[in-house]
């Protein structure tokens, strides 16, 4: 594995994403392709960091750490706090242009290829870690109880771990 490679992955992920899980679809097709990471990977990092405190996007710190060790985790959080950095340099100049047509549709447009890719990937991680019937029964029914947005997402992912254990056990 080329670190090299390895932090210009995470930090064009960082680049064209706009927070959070943004990045998902970029670190995924790109660590897939190369065999840095597994499907299990990105499914343990979002987990991971959906239980964290702190902002959503820190899941790619978990997946450098799963896939790269501590170093992987570094490079990952240095890669994913370089973007903002930027931003404020940028900003100073970016007041200017905000209002013009171009800017607003390209950053509309970006947001919706973010979300486009981000459920692509979703379908086939979803692919990857469900293997029958009892597995969908799980996930539609965490997925009720997310979309209800009345129970915590920790208290969810709680209930589809004691459901996953009482169906398949340790």
């Amino acid at each position: 594995m080329n670190p090299l490679i390895y932090f210009w992955l995470f930090l064009k992920a960082s680049l064209l994403s706009i927070g959070g899980l943004g990045n998902l679809p970029f670190l995924n097709g790109d660590l897939l392709a190369l065999g840095w990471a597994a499907p299990s990977d990105f499914v343990t990092a979002i987990a991971v960091g959906n239980l964290s405190p702190g902002p959503n996007g820190l899941w790619s710190v978990s997946l450098g750490y799963l896939t790269f060790g501590w170093l992987g985790a570094f490079m990952a959080l240095i890669a994913l706090s370089l973007p903002p950095l930027l931003i404020i340099i940028i900003d100073s100049s970016y007041n200017r242009i905000e209002n013009q047509p171009i800017v607003r549709d390209f950053t509309r447009g970006l947001g919706m290829g973010v979300v486009g890719l981000t459920l692509a990937v979703s379908v086939s991680l979803a692919k990857a870690s469900i293997m029958d019937w009892k597995g969908i029964l799980i996930m539609l029914c965490s997925l009720s109880l997310a979309l209800s947005k009345k129970i915590p997402v920790i208290v969810i992912l709680a209930l589809a771990s004691v459901a996953g254990i009482l169906i398949y056990g340790f």
